[in-house]
């Protein structure tokens, strides 16, 4: 699924060209996770101010009020200054006096939802249990490693849930803890504070080099219709079986969680 470099990728793709544009109509198709909140026509005059990022989400801040967008599993996001007619797949079109914002989401987990602002329950629902995000001077290694202490369970699938520091999403989590050299099943409470620094820098490395990568495209995942080359240099993601680009040894695969795990045996300790 689109984690948070292929959310972030996405965002810089459409920004300039969304922030100032002004919303004329959106249209909705097949239902989608969770409901809009208003009726389309209710966006339609709105302005869109400004376009971030939380975690996983896409925000469009409007003149008047807040929409949040959620890739799901196999969501992508296209801006062009006229659109095709919607297809099977195309749940959500946004039309702007720039041109038109679409979503298309073949399996339908992703959400687009309407909230006055990010203090309002829609948003806070989904934003409230969100982590520190991981490429801002907000992520302070010291408060990482107290709150690994905290946590029995191992450490991917700590970095996963998202509570801690957000968006380290499957892939990501496999290729930092490579880089920190910390075997995925180590329980998080027991990681010492240089091994948590290590891991700590390595997922801020691992997660700005699959920005400036496009993020990663595995199946069907594009940018405004661009794909991702992060996987390409991938060290165990993806990999079992196949010999560590370091050493040489087995890289081996297992299951965490309902995940995919990989990592080489050789590099990371456990």
């Amino acid at each position: 699924m689109p984690e948070l470099p292929e959310v972030e990728v996405t965002r810089r793709s459409v920004a300039d060209r969304l922030e100032g544009a002004r919303i004329l109509q959106a249209r909705l198709g097949k239902p989608l996770r969770w409901p809009l909140g208003v009726p389309p026509g209710h966006l339609a005059g709105r302005t869109v101010r400004a376009v971030r990022r939380r975690g996983k989400y896409l925000l469009l801040d409007l003149d008047d009020g807040l929409l949040l967008l959620h890739l799901g599993m196999s969501g992508s996001l296209t801006f062009t200054a006229d659109a095709a007619p919607a297809g099977a797949h195309d749940h959500f079109d946004l039309a702007t006096d720039r041109g038109v914002l679409r979503l298309n989401d073949p399996r339908r987990f992703g959400a687009v939802v309407w909230a006055e602002d990010e203090q309002a329950a829609p948003a806070r629902k989904l934003l409230g249990g969100l982590g520190v995000e991981p490429l801002e001077a907000q992520f302070d290694a010291a408060a990482f490693h107290a709150g690994l202490r905290q946590r029995r369970a191992p450490v991917k699938q700590v970095l996963l849930a998202g509570d801690l520091v957000v968006g380290v999403g499957n892939i990501y989590a496999s290729e930092a803890l490579f880089l920190a050299g910390i075997r995925p099943t180590v329980p998080a409470a027991r990681i010492s504070g240089p091994r948590a620094r290590k891991l700590h820098a390595a997922i801020r490395d691992v997660l700005a080099r699959a920005v400036a990568k496009g993020g990663s495209t595995l199946r069907d995942f594009s940018a405004d219709g661009q794909p991702g080359y992060f996987q390409l240099e991938a060290m165990v993601y993806g990999r079992a079986g196949a010999p560590c680009r370091v050493c040489g040894a087995t890289v081996r695969g297992i299951r965490q969680g309902q995940r995919a795990t990989f990592y080489c045996p050789a590099c990371q300790k456990p």
